[in-house]
């Protein structure tokens, strides 16, 4: 019979081609750069022969060479006479044996075979590579995704939360993946939304987390007004039409501020499109959001005017020294203007940046009355300001003389008058005795 050839016993040798072929697969599939999974496996397999060797300290190293299709790992040790500390020190005996021209002080390099790793090692090392490969990966989706902060993405809902209504989703970037986050004051009030929902929405922010990056997105945030309104009107993108301020009340409605710097391009009607197409699409994104677009200007006063639209406005009084204005409207548009629960004026306000105060035209003359009212009670108060501080001088000199009041005072000026006129008599009655006298002489 013959004899059976035996079968090789399975290696622990680490095959340096297979090693590559998977670092090479790592970085086609994850786009982890190759260097970087080098460095972290080398850590790893460090780490791991040092747990097993409590003696070695940082004279172990990795040799890698991917053009030979080798991993080796080696420890340097000191050639000495006596050897006291087996893990950094071997003895020139040993060394000679492998290395006939050895000689004390020199340093040589011997291969650590992995297969000799204990199995404690070789889990850890296993944990490192899958540490870096993670951290890698959570550092590319970082990267990817903080470039996309304030832009507008595409994501598909995975979880909904029956709880609160928090809702998970899936969005993309460039063949990156992650979860996002949709809490539930960043969705529109009434919105439905169910799992397998695709959803554009807007990237808040990008935080990194031991749990990877987190990424915050909105439905509610007017920047994902802006970038419909980019996607859909080729003018805003390319720059031609402005949008110079955004008001919004997610669910119910916004206001858009456009402007144009070419005489030729209506910015409203290329906002609006050709029969409404343009703006219908975003309103239907917004789930019928009703959408007021009008016309920027550096004049406050047009501008406040444009934007209490579709309200027609009569006039518009800025106040000096302050981001107030007085707006007259016609007596049946003053509901309109103002708004169901004054949302038409605060969204106004917002998009312009004017506190604005809004009157019908009947009721205009109140705000002569308020301002005589105001000026009088300046006036009062200025007198009372005024009084007081004479009051408070006078009392000041009543205390410089030593006076505690000014009937005080008074007594004592008309008893001062009263000494002066005294004086006075008598030194024209002593001339006079004087004239006398020299007569009779």
């Amino acid at each position: 019979m013959a004899k059976k050839t035996p079968k090789n016993a399975k290696s622990n040798e680490l095959d340096g081609k297979e090693f590559f072929a998977a670092i090479s697969l790592i970085e086609k599939e994850k786009g982890i750069p190759k260097s970087y999974m080098l460095d972290k496996i080398a850590q790893a397999l460090v780490s791991a022969y040092k747990r097993d060797h409590e003696g070695i300290t940082d004279n172990v190293f990795i040799d890698a060479n991917e053009a030979n299709g080798t991993v080796r790992m080696y420890v340097k040790k000191e050639i000495v006479e006596e050897v006291d500390n087996p893990y950094t020190e071997i003895a020139l005996e040993e060394a000679r044996k492998t290395l006939p021209t050895a000689q004390t002080g020199d340093v040589v390099r011997i291969e650590i075979k992995p297969r000799n790793f204990g199995r404690i090692a070789a889990q850890t090392a296993r944990q490192v590579i899958i540490q870096g490969m993670r951290e890698a990966e959570h550092n590319m989706i970082y990267d990817m995704f903080s470039s996309k902060e304030h832009e507008m993405l595409l994501g598909t809902v995975t979880r909904v939360d029956p709880r609160n209504g928090a809702v998970s989703l899936r969005i993309s970037s460039n063949g990156e993946s992650t979860d996002a986050y949709l809490a539930p004051s960043e969705q529109v009030r009434g919105e439905v939304i169910r799992e397998g929902d695709r959803l554009k929405v807007y990237v808040v922010e990008v935080r990194r987390s031991s749990r990877g990056p987190q990424v915050l997105i909105s439905r509610t945030h007017p920047g994902l007004v802006k970038r419909l309104f980019e996607l859909e009107v080729p003018e805003i993108y390319d720059g031609t039409v402005e949008i110079r301020s955004i008001a919004r009340e997610a669910g119910s409605r916004s206001k858009l501020a456009v402007w144009s710097a070419d005489e030729n391009v209506d910015p409203i009607g290329a906002c609006v499109g050709p029969k409404g197409v343009r703006v219908n699409n975003v309103v239907a994104e917004l789930r019928n959001e009703k959408i007021d677009i009008i016309k920027y200007s550096d004049d406050p006063a047009e501008f406040v005017a444009a934007s209490l639209s579709p309200a027609d406005v009569i006039s518009v009084q800025p106040l000096e020294g302050s981001k107030s204005c007085r707006v007259v409207v016609p007596d049946d548009q003053l509901s309109l203007a103002i708004g169901k629960e004054g949302q038409n004026a605060r969204l106004a306000a917002k998009l312009t940046g004017y506190k604005i105060d809004i009157k019908a035209e009947s009721a205009a003359h109140e705000w002569d009355e308020e301002d005589a009212a105001a000026v009088l009670q300046r006036a009062n108060e200025e007198i009372a300001n005024a009084t007081a501080a004479a009051a408070s001088m006078e009392s000041a000199i009543l205390a410089a003389f030593g006076m505690s009041s000014y009937e005080e005072a008074m007594q004592a000026l008309a008893e001062d008058e009263a000494e002066e006129a005294a004086a006075a008599a008598a030194a024209e009655a002593e001339a006079a005795e004087e004239a006398e006298a020299s007569n009779e002489e």
